[in-house]
């Protein structure tokens, strides 16, 4: 175990001693002195202290998780936070109705009192990190012990360090990560408040402008912001709700850059990306590409031209499903730009070619043959997990069927002829696709008993024990079947990539290796830069005003504007306001609301997206393609001021000279 703790300690320290060769890769912000020079050397002119510091206020105390998914940042001393009108758009919608339609309208607080509390919504500020692989792996005897008994040791040494992480806290929290596929482990402990108050958000037609068509895409023209104010108790410690509560006071927030950006200044994210896969095998990218993208994206599709004819009808069942829709429609967009750009960019040959290499080079050693015993196990998981994302993508899709398991969501938010006819779609998808060795014999019965899937769905609507039976079968059979193959299966590729990327650590001394995103704090950094999409086409790095106007269309709902903003326009003056701006740096999902800061540290944006084209970057970087797209923090107080009339949160903000 020693000899491959220090292998590993040696490979990251060569790898960290080498200049990147682009602009990718998400750090660790307690090892950010390991990239300090090369950020400085890109004009980075802070230190690594100026990031991240446990006896000092640093740019990690202005930064949170917010909600469970995305990022935001503090932009003045009272608690006023920024973060994507995407991340606030569920906590929007809740709080809109026909008579206040907030998505439409836009919402703004006009004092404190008028702010909206925002039941189960929380955010955590990282308090500190630190490499705790030693004690995770203390007692540890690869010799004499089995895979079972080294992860019953973690388990229990993690809980033991997770427990002494937040004893003497209030709202403190703490998790133990593996990264490298567990050739280390780094404890994280937070401080999680639970009063979060929206403060503002901009009408739809601003916040969403562009709606599914512009997703992903470039030019975009999106002010994807929204705000909020994380209160306090009297001792500025976490609370649960209370009008007596207090504006939280930050130990640092963000200064609000007015300069701008230009090609190729230096750029920096904060945030906490959610889920990478940059170092799996050809196997995984080809399953990717070939099977699950494909048959994903074709099932979303149906279930995005159902709701969307629905919605089109009714504004009461646009608002309804409004945030649905945008939660299956963005992975689906997403998913489409990801399997186009590893087609195009022959990423599974690629892979291929590497993993020939490195089986050259592994001969003789105890790599040998490693590759081929991932690829055998991919043959063997993949029409399981088939079956599993299959599940996942109808039967449990559906809202009648997870009511009946006691999961759905707010009756106020369903509509039921959508999901009347969801349901035939999805439970045919599933019957079709899917042989039935992956169903449970119920179904099979069923199925036979009512003839026609329009017949069963008549029966499972009209009666909830047969809703109950049809989901409580599905259900088990998924997890008393599907769930513990998938399980166990990812157990058996977690421990072959767990010498995989120590192999390809020794293999690739001169490679710099950072560690697959997990939804925890990391740095991002790189430069403004434009992008060649195909042949004889180049997109700018900067969006604008005129831009928008260009795309208003009052007969379309995603590009009608509002009234307001044309009148602006109007009066002139306006046309060179800056929008969006694209730049390097590496971001996944879970970089939604991250701010982006200049290289004074101050904050020019927000990133809320990736171009179409580099949405591959979840597997493979590719430097000439892969671009984050932020919003100008210039258009977001423009938006403030002239739509919302909301000036005095401006006056709460601190400015860099």
């Amino acid at each position: 175990m020693k000899m491959k703790k220090h292998i590993l300690a040696a490979a990251l320290l060569i790898a960290a001693s080498q200049p990147l060769k682009a602009d990718e890769g998400m750090w660790l912000p307690a090892l950010i002195s390991q990239r300090i020079g090369d950020m400085q050397a890109k004009g980075f002119q802070l230190s690594a202290e100026d990031i991240y510091s446990v006896n000092q206020a640093s740019l990690k105390d202005a930064v949170v998780l917010f909600g469970s998914g995305c990022t935001g940042e503090l932009v003045s001393d009272e608690g006023l936070l920024f973060t994507n009108h995407h991340c606030g758009y569920g906590y929007i919608q809740k709080h809109s109705s026909v008579e206040h339609d907030y998505l439409k309208d836009g919402f703004w607080a006009l004092s404190r009192a008028d702010e909206l509390p925002n039941p189960g919504l929380t955010v955590r500020f990282l308090e500190r990190m630190e490499d705790v692989t030693d004690i995770v792996l203390k007692g540890y005897k690869p010799a004499r012990m089995s895979e079972d008994q080294r992860q019953a040791l973690v388990k229990k040494n993690a809980a033991r360090l997770r427990e002494q992480a937040v004893k003497d806290g209030q709202g403190l929290k703490a998790s133990v990560e593996a990264l490298y596929y567990g050739n280390q482990y780094f404890l994280f402990v937070f401080r999680e408040y639970r009063d979060v108050r929206l403060v503002g958000a901009p009408p739809s037609s601003i916040g969403k402008f562009g709606g599914e068509t512009d997703n992903w895409m470039w030019p975009r023209h999106t002010g994807d912001f929204s705000i909020f104010r994380i209160y306090a108790g009297a001792d500025n410690m976490p609370a649960d709700y209370s009008p007596e509560n207090v504006p939280y006071r930050p130990k640092k927030s963000l200064k609000i850059s007015l300069a701008g950006v230009q090609e190729g200044d230096f750029t920096f994210v904060y945030g906490c990306p959610g889920s990478t896969q940059e170092y799996v095998h050809s196997e995984a990218v080809r399953y990717i590409q070939d099977v699950s993208d494909p048959e994903k994206i074709a099932l979303r599709t149906t279930r995005l031209g159902i709701m969307k004819k629905y919605m089109d009808r009714s504004q009461a069942v646009r608002i309804q499903y409004s945030s649905k829709y945008a939660g299956v429609a963005n992975a689906w967009k997403k998913w489409q730009g990801e399997e186009k750009g590893l087609r195009k960019n022959r990423i599974v040959p690629v892979k291929q070619d590497y993993e020939g290499r490195f089986e050259a080079w592994a001969r003789g050693t105890r790599y040998e043959g490693l590759t081929g015993r991932l690829a055998a196990v991919y043959a063997a998981r993949n029409p399981i997990y088939r079956a599993y994302e299959y599940y996942n993508e109808t039967v449990r899709a559906i809202e009648k069927l997870q009511m009946a398991r006691g999961r759905g969501g707010d009756l106020k938010d369903y509509y039921e002829p959508i999901d009347r006819e969801t349901f035939v779609a999805l439970m045919s998808a599933f019957d079709k696709a899917l042989e039935d060795s992956y169903k449970p014999a119920y179904f099979i019965e069923k199925r036979a008993l009512y003839g026609t899937m329009e017949a069963w769905r008549d029966a499972v609507f009209a009666s909830e024990t047969e809703a109950k039976e049809l989901a409580q079968a599905l259900e088990e059979h998924f997890q008393q079947n599907l769930v513990p193959q998938v399980s166990a299966f990812t157990a058996s590729l977690n421990l072959l990539y767990r010498d995989y990327m120590q192999g390809q650590m020794e293999f690739e001394r001169e490679k710099t290796f950072y560690p697959d995103a997990n939804l925890t704090l990391r740095v991002a950094y790189g430069h403004v830069e434009g992008y060649r999409p195909a042949d004889a086409i180049y997109y700018r790095p900067v969006s604008t005003l005129k831009g928008i106007m260009e795309k208003d269309n009052p007969d379309i709902f995603d590009y009608n504007i509002p009234q307001a903003l044309r009148d602006i326009y109007a009066e002139g003056g306006h046309e060179n306001q800056p929008v969006c701006f694209l730049a390097t740096n590496h971001t996944t999902g879970g970089n939604s609301g991250s701010p982006v800061l200049n290289a004074q540290g101050n904050l020019i944006g927000i990133n809320f997206d990736r171009v179409w084209e580099g949405t591959m970057s979840d597997l493979v970087f590719d430097p000439e393609i892969c671009r984050n797209i932020s919003l100008d923090v210039r258009y977001i107080l423009f938006t403030i001021k002239e739509i919302g009339h909301a000036d005095y949160l401006l006056e709460e903000m601190r400015f860099a000279e």
